[in-house]
């Protein structure tokens, strides 16, 4: 890493004042000052009766083009909601009886669940280890869906060689990027469909997701909860009929929730200064830091699990350092706020 790169960490890291050791960005990011700033003068707003829905559209389509941006797609090619599930759910109603829907084993229950509910309609799913992904895709398989990032414990899909698969068998993917999009880099041009939550590693609050897709995948999904704001123009769609959405991804937009909107705009805002590239260098050094002090292999994962005793994790909550258990394991998460102190304090509560 280059000395303006490390100058933007720093500078970036400014933005933050955690309360502990944190290294849970996997469960949910901090929120940067800015962002923070933004939610008070709209809290302040509608306090005092000064705020008006219509002036968020603007912010709104700014961070639709900034995802787009750093996701490598075009704007129109973003649709908006709230939480994973729903656009999961979108995708996955898109399904015809017969369909083979391939997941990896284990996987967050927001990119299962959906798929799982279709059962009844005749839609099969197929849970195999994450590695074996790519060779499990066949000619019956219709949708791989997978997190580029496992949430329990920071593995890296193969999506490279799962991307090969899909076009070789004439499968679909869908990608959720929850757990990656912040730190890892990755062109959704050339995935059929990714899916994101916002409030971690964007650093967002709850209640902003995306949906991207290609051309060609977008057109087969119809809107599951077709609303006034999906609308060609939003503020003359209120009231009856006929049906008149919008084009393209953005007839699939739900309503929003506006203050995740105003903040997530200013944490997006502070990634691109920092640069995505920056900030995924960074948390995997720390990741493979932590990693090989505990004697474990570096995998280049901003997000570590480990079995660890009781009295470890006693240890590491007295020394005000804030983790995750999942799957019965300890993790640890790092973004652009941690730094290799971080890691030591962490490891030093572990090893007593």
């Amino acid at each position: 890493m280059d000395d303006s790169s490390r100058t933007r960490l720093r500078t970036a890291g400014q933005q933050f004042s955690p309360g502990s050791t944190y290294l849970n960005t996997a469960t949910h990011g901090l929120t940067p000052h800015r962002a923070l700033r933004a939610l008070e003068r709209h809290t302040r707003e509608v306090a005092t009766g000064r705020f008006s829905p219509v002036d968020t559209d603007s912010a709104i389509e700014r961070v639709r083009t900034a995802y787009a941006r750093m996701s490598g797609v075009s704007a129109d090619r973003v649709a908006i909601g709230s939480h994973v599930a729903q656009l999961v759910g979108t995708v996955a109603a898109g399904l015809a009886p017969g369909s083979e829907v391939l997941l990896a084993r284990d996987e967050f229950t927001s990119v299962v669940f959906p798929f799982l509910a279709r059962n009844k309609d005749g839609v099969r799913v197929r849970e195999v280890p994450l590695e074996h992904l790519p060779e499990e895709v066949g000619p019956g398989t219709t949708l791989v869906a997978v997190s580029a990032v496992q949430s329990a414990n920071g593995a890296i899909a193969p999506l490279r060689d799962l991307v090969g698969a899909c076009a070789d068998h004439g499968a679909r993917l869908l990608v959720d990027t929850t757990q990656s999009a912040g730190w890892l880099p990755l062109d959704a041009a050339r995935i059929d469909y990714t899916v994101c939550s916002t409030f971690k590693w964007l650093l967002g609050t709850r209640g902003a997701a995306l949906l991207t897709g290609t051309t060609e995948a977008l057109a087969a999904l119809e809107p599951q909860a077709a609303n006034w704001y999906a609308g060609g123009d939003r503020w003359e769609s209120l009231y009856g009929g006929p049906l008149r959405l919008a084009e393209q991804a953005r007839r699939l937009d739900l309503p929003p929730v506006w203050s995740a909107w105003i903040s997530l705009e200013e944490s997006l805002s502070l990634l691109e200064e920092v640069g995505i590239e920056t900030v995924g260098e960074h948390g995997a050094a720390l990741g493979d830091r932590f990693r090989e002090a505990m004697d474990m292999e570096p995998t280049g994962s901003a997000i570590v699990s480990l079995s660890v005793s009781e009295d470890a994790m006693e240890r590491v909550d007295r020394a005000g350092i804030t983790t995750a258990a999942r799957d019965g394991r300890l993790r640890a998460a790092f973004h652009l706020y941690n730094d290799e102190s971080d890691v030591d304090r962490l490891v030093k509560a572990l090893k007593g």
